[in-house]
């Protein structure tokens, strides 16, 4: 009997068409695979896939998946990952560090920490540098926003993403991100 390879289910996943709990727990066996078997790897799951499911999940599916700490960290893991990948060079003549803050009130946030060259982005979970602006946002927050489905500009008026920092920097962070669209 063939097995299915959660990562390949996940990227035909509708949201809309499972519960809370089986969304969660195809995020789960999907971020395990990929941990676990050097053949499943989320970088399988394409930026387009991955912005069409967010973009079909609730808020309270979303929620789910966050709240658990080891599956959080993996999927923010590989966004960060993948934002080295998505830096459209040429972009920017400043120099940048970006240090990333991501968590509720309620646990220890994740840190990240995005160096930006004129024609590299580099990211460490070791934040070690000076940055020029710190952007805290909640982990549901932060997948809407590097997934197209929410607007940085509307977090930030209605509280959901605070800047520390160079707010003029970081109005113009997206531009430097080739981001998906669902």
């Amino acid at each position: 009997m063939a097995q299915t390879n959660p990562i390949a289910a996940l990227g035909d996943l509708d949201p809309k068409k499972v519960s809370q709990e089986e969304f969660t727990s195809l995020l789960e066996a999907a971020t395990e695979a990929a941990s676990s078997n050097a053949e499943a790897d989320l970088s399988e799951l394409t930026p387009e896939q991955f912005a069409r499911i967010i973009s079909r999940a609730s808020d309270a599916q979303l929620k789910a998946v966050m709240e658990r700490p080891v599956l959080r960290e993996r999927i923010l893991d590989e966004v960060f990952r993948r934002m080295e990948e998505h830096y459209k060079p040429g972009r920017t003549k400043k120099e940048a560090v970006v240090r990333w803050r991501i968590g509720t009130a309620n646990d220890e946030p994740l840190r990240y920490e995005c160096t930006i060259t004129k024609d590299t982005c580099t990211v460490s979970k070791d934040p070690q540098q000076e940055p020029l602006v710190t952007i805290t946002i909640g982990p549901v927050e932060f997948i809407k926003l590097v997934s197209g489905n929410a607007s940085a500009p509307m977090m930030f008026m209605t509280g959901k993403l605070k800047l520390a920092g160079d707010v003029g920097f970081a109005a113009g962070l997206t531009k430097l991100f080739q981001i998906p669209k669902a």
